[in-house]
């Protein structure tokens, strides 16, 4: 096994917890072997690990980031736990705090308004926990297979999608041509119409006009079946025009053909794969709803910017433009938010 090495100290990185302050070298490194640094406008030291999901734990860091790793991978808990003689709960305390700062990058990396789209694929499926079954709602990015995000709900409705498409918008670039691809549920359709607007102002007073984005295709892709079996294929234009949504179409899929929702599938596919609480018949199944929520996003976030996608030769979060690296798990954790 390869000798784990802690990424070099940055202070031109860090922000100081107690001031503020962060520029114009204002952060200088305290001590390389307990690995703090040191602010020169308040004079206090702090923790390399200070404001990541690896502070204040009581394990060593390198396996923090193997536990985390088999996690994002599809490991149960189970075998960590007799693997590296842990207690279950702190493994469930550390996915939770993984979760949660992934749910935290997801936000400001990914929701941020400059993705240029193209095409988004929208779905749902449900898993059963021990307090009965909840459904997640995801949506992706077809061109960069960009995981975008991620909803989970004990019901199938319309809040739980608009969840997704509100992301969603928040990650688009405004006004930019976007076909969605959704199945029958139609509560995809009417949140796509009801958050993708934009007021007109007109500069009289009162409430402004909200007008539908411009060049925003839907396509419901129902199948149907006879008992297990695929029987047909429905495609349906429910909004937008015929000559718009083929466009994107061709630009957007690597392997050009019809309307269709594979792409999200094959996602939810591999989330299915890497959960095992949401394997079809788990014996883990999750203990609570925010267990499979922060599961679902440490899963999303590793798969956007850590894993190599075999049809791109590179991360969603690379093709999407994202970042121009392969992230580490250990530069994941160490993430940094910027400060308002």
């Amino acid at each position: 096994m390869a000798k784990y090495e802690l990424p070099p100290l940055r202070p031109e990185l860090v922000v100081c917890p107690a001031c503020g302050e962060g520029t114009n070298g204002r952060i200088g490194v305290h001590s390389h072997k307990e690995r703090r640094y040191k602010c020169h406008g308040c004079g206090k030291t702090f923790s390399d690990t200070y404001g990541t999901p690896l502070y204040g734990l009581k394990h060593p860091t390198w396996l923090v980031v193997a536990v985390l790793t088999l996690l994002a991978f599809g490991c149960p808990v189970q075998a960590i736990v007799a693997a590296f003689g842990l207690d279950e709960r702190t493994v469930s305390d550390w996915r939770q705090k993984a979760g949660q700062h992934a749910q935290c990058v997801q936000a400001e990396v990914v929701c941020n308004g400059q993705v240029d789209l193209g095409q988004v694929q929208g779905d749902e499926f449900y898993v059963k926990t021990q307090c009965g079954a909840v459904w997640i709602a995801t949506g992706m990015s077809v061109f960069s297979r960009l995981f975008i995000w991620g909803a989970v709900s004990i019901e199938r409705n319309t809040a739980l999608v608009t969840q997704v498409v509100e992301q969603v918008k928040a990650a688009a670039q405004p006004q930019r041509p976007l076909l969605w691809a959704v199945d029958g549920f139609t509560a995809w359709t009417s949140a796509i119409l009801s958050v993708f607007r934009t007021p007109q102002r007109s500069g009289r007073p009162g409430r402004p006009r909200l007008l539908i984005w411009p060049d925003l295709p839907i396509v419901q892709v129902v199948k149907r079946y006879a008992g297990r079996h695929l029987t047909a294929v429905e495609r349906r234009l429910v909004y937008g025009t015929q000559q718009a949504a083929q466009v994107l179409v061709c630009t957007t899929q690597v392997e050009l053909g019809c309307f269709n929702t594979a792409y999200i599938e094959r996602l939810n596919a591999t989330f299915r794969t890497w959960l095992p609480a949401a394997t079809r018949r788990s014996r883990t199944p999750a203990a609570r709803r925010s267990q499979l929520e922060a599961a679902l996003f440490w899963m999303g976030a590793v798969y956007n910017f850590c894993h190599v996608h075999a049809s791109l030769q590179a991360t969603p979060a690379m093709a999407a433009g994202l970042t121009d690296s392969v992230w580490s798990i250990d530069q994941l954790l160490h993430y940094r938010f910027r400060r308002e």
